[in-house]
């Protein structure tokens, strides 16, 4: 009977670990990607700043209660990271895509919002030494062509302030998802919602000033209005940013900010159907190739994680 390599139950794992955090990638896609239209429908009964700070910093207390419940680390540790995480998460990327949709459509908002794994592929190289090889090339050019379909530039001009301000929020995300990693890999036994707390937490801080020293009408408590706060609470805001860390965790920044570009798509096509915002052809073709994109980086990243070394074993 032939024995097996001593290194398979390890490659066996690796393989489960992979799938665990695709998988984990695909459940948060769902909600990122639907959210769009949560938050599109909550802005309508408040304004940005006021539905951004009941967003982040319930979702910090949601976050704070399961760790006193589950018992784990309650202590803020690596402050000077954490407090920039949390100007980037959650100032910065929530803030400013809620700022974004009350001044533009769902749909664009999302997609522009989502070149962050462009600027993640950029900062990643330099700052994690992850180098775009071989077929990942392949995925890149097909999101960015679908990217550029569905971002429509030669309509910019319509709703460019909601433009910039959707792409200053992805770049937010795309700087935060490498600081993130970086941290796991000065301080890999950190507690997964310890880091997702805190920075939470401490970045509601200044978006709930902004909202009490803007003026802006008083919020509508109706029944849409307490649901889209719940499902940007409870879904969006906690167990979406858990997911994303845990994949941040044992994938690539670019592979994992790759694949998560199918929330945008998602994005789209639920705005499509619940708004009544109609992707054009030039849309619908990009979303076809931003999928093409997603598969072809999540198969590279299971092969790459459970491919045997020959080497191994051999000793």
């Amino acid at each position: 009977m032939q024995k097996k390599p001593e290194n398979q139950p390890e490659n066996t794992s690796d393989k489960k670990l992979v799938i665990k955090a695709l998988s984990a990638l695909f459940i948060l896609t769902l909600i990122w990607g639907y959210n769009w239209v949560v938050m599109k429908l909550a802005v309508q009964y408040a304004s940005p700043f006021q539905f951004a700070a009941m967003r982040t910093f319930l979702g910090a207390v949601v976050l704070f209660v399961l760790i006193a419940l589950t018992k784990r680390p309650l202590a803020l540790k690596e402050f000077p990271t954490m407090l920039t995480l949390g100007i980037l998460q959650t100032c910065g990327f929530t803030g400013l895509l809620i700022w974004a949709l009350v001044e533009g459509g769902a749909g664009k908002t999302a997609v522009l919002t989502y070149t962050m794994p462009f600027w993640v592929m950029l900062f990643a190289w330099p700052m994690l030494g992850e180098k775009v090889q071989g077929w990942q090339w392949l995925a890149v050019v097909l999101a960015l062509f679908g990217m550029v379909l569905i971002f429509d530039p030669l309509h910019i001009k319509s709703d460019g302030f909601s433009m910039v301000l959707a792409l200053l929020s992805g770049i937010s995300w795309a700087i935060s998802a490498i600081i993130s990693k970086r941290l796991h890999q000065r301080a890999p036994h950190l507690d997964l919602l310890n880091l997702t707390a805190w920075p939470m937490l401490l970045g509601s801080i200044p978006i709930i000033a902004i909202a009490f020293i803007l003026p802006a009408p008083p919020i509508q408590w109706t029944g849409v209005f307490i649901s889209t706060v719940l499902f940007n609470v409870i879904l969006s805001g906690c167990l979406a940013w858990v997911l994303w860390l845990y994949a941040l965790q044992r994938l690539q920044a670019g592979v994992a900010s790759m694949a998560s570009m199918l929330a945008p798509v998602i994005g789209v096509v639920a705005a499509w159907i619940q708004l009544e915002e109609v992707p054009n052809s030039y849309e619908l073709i990009g979303m076809i190739f931003i999928a093409l994109a997603l598969v072809t980086i999540s198969i590279i990243s299971i092969r790459k994680h459970t491919e045997i070394d020959p080497a191994q074993g051999q000793e």
